[in-house]
């Protein structure tokens, strides 16, 4: 994405921030959603309004990366492994718990949720995750499907709060090794069957052009991410998150960044593509 157009795509969803009704949030079971002009720029932040309050200080941030390719099963950390809230990047695994458990009943997403999860993860829709939220049973639902897939430190948001998960950089990268193909997965046996990874990769890879921002500007056009903001209602500071996949000179690689403190959203974003550039930059010279 051009740099300009994702300026002017970022400013258009802080400014969406002025924009938010109480109508939205009753619609979003308790979420504080980032109103905007478009559909796809109302939906990037998912946050209850009771969130913890987080004081001022400086901006946190956390990078892990994982050579694909290679055979180690053990990211490259910059930053302490500490929890964050996960806000929009959650909705990846609330997929991967959907498919898992379509799996275990032995058979496919049905077109009505094929029509919730699509637009989930290419348009970051809300309201469609709140569907999908209550249907795979809510924090529960989705711990009983990261214990089969690895993950040892994501907690679920409360109640419909599922932008309040807690997790790590460390298991986001344990989640995308669910997900995506490479050597190093070849050794974690992800209960996720072809077809189901390849329907995640699938959306991850052609989300909205608004939200191609994030893990994204450590590569070049092949990518696959999910992002995702929330302004904290205490302190005005933003959580900025980014997940997914990149190539760097043929070379595969999931990467994991995960912020919080910053003064705005675009704030965040700089943050994140930073530390993403940063850490790929130096997993490529290990």
């Amino acid at each position: 994405m051009k740099g300009a157009s994702r300026r002017g795509s970022r400013a258009g969803a802080c400014a969406g921030v002025l924009l938010a009704s109480v109508a939205t949030l009753f619609a979003l079971g308790g979420l504080h959603a980032v109103a905007a002009p478009s559909p796809s720029e109302q939906t990037h932040a998912a946050a209850g309004v009771d969130a913890a309050p987080q004081g001022p200080g400086k901006t946190r941030v956390t990078a892990a990366v994982l050579n694909l390719d290679g055979k180690s099963l053990e990211p490259l950390l910059d930053g302490e492994d500490a929890s964050y809230d996960t806000a929009s990047i959650v909705k990846v695994d609330i997929l991967a718990t959907l498919l898992l458990q379509a799996q275990d009943a032995g058979r496919h997403l049905t077109a009505q949720e094929r029509a919730l999860a699509e637009p989930m993860i290419r348009n970051s829709d809300n309201a469609a995750t709140n569907d999908l939220w209550r249907e795979i049973g809510g924090a529960p639902g989705m711990e009983a499907a990261n214990k089969r897939m690895g993950l040892t430190a994501t907690e679920g948001g409360p109640g419909a709060k599922w932008g309040l998960t807690q997790t790590t950089a460390s298991d986001q990268i344990r989640l995308l090794l669910s997900v995506f193909d490479g050597a190093a997965t070849s050794k974690t046996d992800s209960p996720l069957d072809k077809d189901s990874r390849a329907y995640i990769r699938s959306l991850m890879t052609h989300v909205a052009s608004d939200q191609a921002w994030g893990v994204s500007a450590a590569s070049g056009s092949d990518h696959a991410l999910k992002n995702g903001w929330l302004q904290r209602t205490a302190s005005g500071l933003w959580d900025v998150n980014s997940v997914g996949q990149v190539t760097v000179d043929g070379h595969h690689y999931l990467v994991a960044v995960l912020s919080d403190g910053s003064p705005s959203m675009d704030d965040g974003i700089s943050v994140v593509e930073r530390a993403a550039r940063q850490a790929v930059a130096a997993t490529t010279r290990n």
